[in-house]
């Protein structure tokens, strides 16, 4: 039956999501969910939002969403923010294919790492943009210098994923500084784990799109909210490509819970150091076993043993009832990335490679 199909469906290699699966008992350390519930205060917006018939679900929600605009704002007020600088989109997955249509497909191809969020090749696909991937250095690190050549536009994860190291802030400053006339895509989705928003330089450098998720930091991942922040100009760029896709993107329960979790910075606070926490800890016990670790800013970790397979290694864990991810591909084919889960979960991932080791 595919005859029916358009000629793009059959060019295309969907994204294939980390697994869900419903086993018992399962430690699942392989989708970079955050191991905490999300704000209390959170939870109470939305329940307040329902209300006890659910009467308010018959209405449309706010198009615009100006009230978590506002909040995305007021989060970053160190930085001069107005909502005019924010856009917001159902989950960072929306926001980037959005910025790629708008911001991204030119005549000259883009550039990204070749080892990134394997989401990005698959909206070029879509979308019918030329990429070239820029090969990360042999630490699994960005060469600010290796991007310093004529594109349509760079994209790069700051964490990178799924290697989780960090691009310095003067670095990302520099990138946009080179190319004036091509947009600056950085998506944040892993940075408040350990590294220096972007949205920073976002009133000096006019190229400059950061792209940031609830999903992972602030532990709303079911809500599915994200949202970008730049100039005026881009931001209204991303307004015209939603209002011909999707005039209601965010629902009314999910502008209520995010507005109220960007509004708790002590929770924020609270769970974070508590990843971070956790991060060093489960570091230093896969070291002990004999893996390379690579330094992270994420909420996962990226490591490989010299003596073991990883595949096998992945097996082996699932077998024990403990999800991590695997990516067969070239370069990186022998390491897992491995989500901070609670240190009970940490435990028994370190407790089922010592058996298998």
């Amino acid at each position: 039956m595919s005859h029916y199909w358009s000629p793009l469906v059959h060019s295309l290699t969907p994204y294939v999501p980390g697994e869900q699966p419903k086993l018992a008992d399962l430690v699942k350390l392989n989708t970079n969910e955050n191991p905490y519930p999300p704000s209390p205060r959170a939870v109470a917006a939305m329940c307040q939002e329902l209300g006890d018939d659910g009467a308010s679900l018959r209405l449309y929600p706010d198009p615009n969403a100006d009230r978590l605009k506002q909040a995305v704002a007021e989060h970053f007020a160190a930085f001069a923010l107005t909502p005019a600088h924010v856009f917001v989109g159902n989950g960072s997955d929306e926001v980037l294919a959005h910025a790629f249509m708008a911001l991204l497909k030119h005549d000259r191809p883009i550039l990204m790492p070749d080892i990134t969020y394997s989401f990005y090749p698959v909206y070029c696909r879509l979308h019918g943009i030329d990429s070239v991937p820029v090969p990360l250095d042999e630490n699994f690190a960005i060469r600010v210098d290796d991007y310093l050549r004529e594109n349509g536009g760079i994209v790069i994860a700051n964490p990178n994923a799924p290697t989780g190291q960090l691009l310095p802030l003067a670095d990302i400053a520099r990138l946009a500084e080179a190319h004036p006339r091509s947009v600056l895509v950085v998506d944040e989705a892993y940075v408040d784990f350990g590294g220096e928003t972007a949205v920073a330089l976002v009133r000096r450098l006019r190229n400059l799109l950061v792209i940031r998720t609830l999903s992972k930091s602030h532990a709303l991942a079911g809500l599915r909210v994200g949202y970008a922040v730049g100039d005026p100009l881009l931001i209204e760029a991303l307004e015209r490509i939603k209002n011909s896709f999707n005039s209601y993107p965010l629902d009314r329960l999910a502008i209520a819970g995010a507005t109220a979790a960007l509004a708790d910075e002590a929770y924020l606070e609270q769970t974070r150091q508590a990843v971070m926490r956790s991060r060093a800890e489960l570091t230093a016990g896969l070291t002990r076993l004999g893996f390379d670790v690579l330094p992270s800013a994420a909420n996962f970790i990226f490591a490989c043993h010299p003596q073991r397979d990883a595949a096998e290694l992945a097996a082996e864990l699932r077998r024990r009832s403990v999800i991590v991810r695997h990516f067969a591909l070239p370069r990186i084919d022998q390491h897992l990335r491995i989500t901070i889960g609670t240190d009970a979960q940490c435990a028994r991932l370190l407790a089922a490679l010592a058996e298998i080791l």
